[in-house]
Formats: C-alpha cells, sequence, structure tokens
C-alpha cells in the first residue's frame, strides 16, 4: 500500500479550527454556564481548576487532540476513489457521517451508563459534529 499524501497545512489549519470552536463553544458566549450547571459544578470552581498548574499540558492535549481528528478525516478523504471530486459539501458530509457513526455513538452510550444528563452529552457531542464538519470541509476544500 502506498502512503498517501497528506496536505499536512489543511491539516493543521483544521486542527487550530476545532481548537478555537471549543475555545468559544466552552466560553461564556456559547454554552460554559450550562455546560458547568450540567456538572454540578460552580463557575467559582471552575476559575480554581483553570489555575491549576497543569493546564497548559490539558490545552496542548487537546490541541494534539484536534490535529489527530484532522489528520483521521484526512486519512479517509485521501483513500476515496481519486475519481470522485470532493469539495466542501462532500467533506462536511463525510464529517458528520463520522461524527454519527463514531463519536456521537460511543460517546451516548458511555453518557449513558455514566448516568449523566442528556443535556450534557449534547453540548459535547454537538461540538464533536460541529468540528468534524467543519475539519471535514476544510480539509476536502483544500484536496
Amino acid at each position: 500500500m502506498a502512503i498517501p499524501h497528506f496536505n499536512l497545512l489543511a491539516v493543521l489549519v483544521a486542527g487550530l479550527v476545532i481548537f478555537a470552536l471549543g475555545g468559544l463553544w466552552y466560553s461564556p458566549v456559547l454554552f460554559a454556564k450550562r455546560w458547568i450547571a450540567l456538572q454540578g459544578r460552580t463557575e467559582e470552581e471552575m476559575r480554581a481548576d483553570a489555575a491549576r498548574p497543569n493546564m497548559p499540558v490539558m490545552y496542548g492535549s487537546v490541541f494534539i487532540c484536534g490535529l489527530l481528528t484532522a489528520l483521521a478525516l484526512d486519512f479517509i478523504i485521501v483513500h476515496l476513489d481519486p475519481h470522485i471530486s470532493m469539495n466542501a459539501g462532500h467533506g462536511a458530509l463525510l464529517g458528520f457521517i463520522c461524527w454519527l457513526g463514531f463519536a456521537a455513538t460511543t460517546s451516548y452510550g458511555t453518557s449513558l451508563f455514566s448516568m449523566r444528563p442528556r443535556q450534557l452529552w449534547a453540548i459535547d457531542s454537538l461540538y464533536n459534529m460541529v468540528s468534524f464538519v467543519i475539519a471535514g470541509a476544510i480539509l476536502a476544500a483544500w484536496r
């Protein structure tokens, strides 16, 4: 099997977008207050956690996870039939299908048995969906 040609710049951009979207998604502008409340925590507790010394490692790890998500999506895209014309819409659809088939289903099962509120699962999972869709669109458009 030949090693596929990855567009590493597109993977990096998609990874950065996933990371930035997470910052917005879990900010007070969007879902922070509800997300914190659904965990049974207070904003003060979350601020105290944010001041911990391991936060840079946590942010770095989350960024690497975004890069790995983008790389995996790009891996799928480069293995599709080369006669298929890929555009941003196709990539977005592929991202959605990957989210639905892998991320949404596995995280929902875990959420059910963890007895977590469904709304908490929805906030987290919809972040993943939007991330996968945007990353898929970026990667496919950049082909």
